[in-house]
Parts: structure tokens; sequence; C-alpha cells
């Protein structure tokens, strides 16, 4: 099994824009304090981890061989003509 590495950035960021969001409606603030900084932040964080799980989650993590992809036949068939690439032993 492949990990993609959106997966626990993504719920890194979740947990902890949580706590954030949590301390920012708990803790109070006095007058003179700008807006809040704990709840704005631990949005954004939020936000940020649940697009990179989402994307985690909808994307593929597996690599595809070089036979696989239009790119890579162009590439090993350059390095073949240009005899950078030996024959495969199968």
């Amino acid at each position: 099994m492949q990990l993609d590495i959106r997966l626990p950035i993504g719920l890194m960021f979740l947990v902890l824009g949580a706590l954030l969001i949590v301390v920012g409606l708990i803790v109070p603030r006095g007058a003179s304090q700008p807006p809040n900084v704990n709840l704005w932040g631990g949005a954004v964080m939020f936000l940020f981890g649940l697009i990179m799980f989402v994307l985690g989650r909808r994307g593929t993590a597996t690599a595809r061989l070089a036979e696989e992809s239009p790119e890579g036949k162009k590439i090993e068939e350059i390095e073949h003509r240009s005899g950078l690439e030996k024959e495969p032993l199968s």
C-alpha cells in the first residue's frame, strides 16, 4: 500500500486547526487585542487540511512505470536510440 503524503498532512492540519478554533472560541479576548488570531488561523489551517485530505483521498498515489505513460515511453525511446539504455534482460 502506498501512502499519499497529502493524507497525513491534511489530518495534521485538520486537528491543529480544530484545536485553534476551539481555543479561539473559549479564551476571552481583551478590548485592545486585534481580531481573534487563534480563531482565524485555526479556520485557515482547518480549510487547508480539509483540502489536502480531500485531494489525497480523491487522487492516486501510485507511481506509473515508464512503459505505461506516454511521457515515459518517449523518454525510453530516446534513451534507447542514444545508447543510454541497455536491452532488458527478460
